[in-house]
């Protein structure tokens, strides 16, 4: 054994010994990452019962959620660099705790309004919380054990994405303790409670603040940027896609050129930047910010089109479009629990779990063309929901694999921003294809064809995308 290896395993070995709660650290971060990905589906499936019990206008139903996810996008890269600065223990109890009393207080609001505010409080402090788990878990995880933590990340995440409605409807169906919609909200007070505790005593402590000052102009640029791109995105459909989006688009395009250009020149001088911009010339994390944009694009516009073509198509209940629904949580259960054996080859699962999701969905536009039955949609969201967490399993360790200690707040926060925002241009998207298809005289089966057809294509892309990934081997692979 060679001096160098010698030092790298008993390196290893102290990361083993010095962080012997990191399982019960993960654990409580996925719990955070699920407080946020709930809020985001539930809030959708419940917005008329919201509105009827508020008495809210029209236009409330959509602000219930494009107030979160604005405030969410807008802040996820400024929640990143504060990780960076002042640590991310603290950065995570801050947001865990302000996004618990942010949900109490929607759960007590007596207006619209009042709902409308507290839910961009929300969104703030899920800015705060939710790009430090990555970072957390790449500084106490060992090589040998980071790409299986990794891979629990990924389909956890498709799992709630996808899970969201399923645990709404049956909230709102339940009526738990007579709170009706305002239990939505309740739900995550005790395990915000719980989960906050149990992050104090188990997430390993923050070093000592660095000497970095936040990038103001930089967070302002940046803001401004993500706020100019989400909300035509989130509200263009519904106001039919008015010239003051595609100029606010515009506008977002223009900001972030301004934000790169800013950034760029502050690094050169030595200044202190929101965004290091060393990061942008790390393959595998451009292939990240790549093939994360694609994805949530497309499990999000799915996830909408396939919802409405269950309920407007097929008349399904809302129970019954839950219970079909289930199949593709189902299959990336299975994924995830092959993942710890598959995870050593890397890149050539990632290309495997999209071409298994490309032929799932096409088997889906196959059966379309049948007597559509709840029973023969499970098959093809089971292979299509497998793919899905194959794709997912490897795709933050590839994503992550370069990318040094002091740019993971950047780099974590940067690609949940993008990850965010992808989310929103996909429902907009196959949001869109589906309502223009459906509004100039198509059927809802032949919309809801488009949609999905444009989600195969969104697909084959992300197998295209995936050969940016560098090859990638899992240390613990013995032909490493």
């Amino acid at each position: 054994m060679t001096v160098a290896e010698d030092n790298v395993e008993r390196g290893e070995q102290e990361t083993d010994a010095g962080y012997r709660w990191r399982w019960p650290a993960l654990i409580i971060i996925l719990i955070g990452s699920a407080m946020e990905l709930l809020d985001v589906s539930v809030t959708v499936l419940a917005g008329p019962t919201i509105r009827s019990g508020l008495q809210g206008g029209t236009s409330d139903l959509q602000w219930y959620s494009a107030t979160y996810t604005l405030a969410l996008a807008c802040g996820l890269m400024t929640g990143g660099r504060l990780g960076d600065i002042v640590g991310r223990k603290r950065m995570f109890l801050i947001g865990m705790v302000g996004f618990t009393i942010g949900s109490a207080l929607c759960a007590a609001a007596v207006t619209s309004e009042m709902l409308i505010i507290m839910r961009a409080v929300q969104g703030l402090f899920g800015a705060a919380m939710i790009p430090q788990g990555l970072g957390i878990i790449k500084e106490i995880f060992p090589p040998k054990s980071l790409p299986l933590a990794f891979n629990a990340m990924g389909p956890f995440m498709a799992v709630f994405s996808l899970g969201g409605p399923i645990l709404g409807g049956w909230l709102l169906q339940a009526d738990l303790l007579g709170a009706g919609w305002r239990m939505i909200f309740l739900v995550n007070v005790p395990i915000g409670l719980i989960g906050g505790l149990a992050a104090l005593l188990t997430l390993p402590p923050d070093p000592p603040p660095r000497s970095v000052k936040l990038d103001l102009p930089g967070v302002a640029l940046a803001s401004a940027g993500s706020l100019l791109m989400i909300f035509p995105i989130v509200q263009g459909r519904e106001y039919n896609w008015p010239i003051w989006t595609y100029a606010m688009m515009g506008g977002s395009l223009a900001a972030f050129i301004v934000f790169g250009r800013l950034e760029a020149r502050r690094s050169r001088l030595g200044g202190d930047t929101l965004v290091v911009p060393s990061l942008f010339r790390k393959r595998s994390y451009v292939a990240g910010i790549t093939v994360g944009l694609l994805y949530f694009a497309a499990l999000s516009g799915f996830g909408l089109a396939f919802t409405l073509y269950l309920q407007l198509g097929l008349r399904y209940s809302p129970a019954k479009t839950s219970l079909t629904g289930m199949a593709m949580t189902v299959g990336i259960i299975v994924g995830s629990l092959v993942m710890p054996k598959l995870s050593k080859y890397g890149r050539r699962v990632f290309h495997g779990g999209a071409a298994i999701t490309v032929a799932g969905l096409l088997s889906l536009l196959w059966v379309m063309h049948m007597d559509v039955t709840p029973w023969r949609l499970v098959p093809s969201l089971l292979v299509a929901g497998l793919g899905s967490s194959l794709m997912m399993g490897p795709f933050f360790a590839l994503a992550l694999s370069d990318v040094e200690p002091h740019e993971m707040g950047t780099a974590t926060g940067t690609l949940s921003a993008l990850q965010q925002g992808g989310s929103s241009v996909g429902a907009a998207l196959l949001g869109t294809v589906f309502f223009e298809a459906a509004n100039h005289g198509s059927s809802v089966s032949f919309a809801a064809f488009a949609a999905f057809a444009v989600a195969v294509g969104m697909a084959a892309l992300m197998f295209l995308a995936g050969f940016l990934f560098p090859a990638y081997r899992s240390e613990s692979d013995p032909e490493s």
